[in-house]
């Protein structure tokens, strides 16, 4: 699942196996970081025809919001 994270200018892409619910664990790639990182999901609404993802993520201890395709 494609998306972008306007706030960094990142493209993110969640693969197929996480469960993109409120309050589960995924792992995601952030391709300006070039690594995996994990966070859990805070909110999930459908915006046009795609998502909005929040998801405060481990690593940086941040909130992070996605455009999901």
């Amino acid at each position: 699942w494609d998306g972008y994270d306007y706030e960094t200018g990142s493209y993110i892409e969640i693969d197929k196996g996480n469960l993109v619910r409120e309050g589960e664990e995924i792992e995601y790639y952030d391709y300006d970081s070039g690594e995996y990182l994990n966070g859990e999901v805070q909110n999930i609404q459908s915006s046009g025809s795609g998502a909005e993802v929040e998801v405060y993520d481990y690593d940086s201890g941040e909130y992070r919001t996605f455009e999901m395709d």
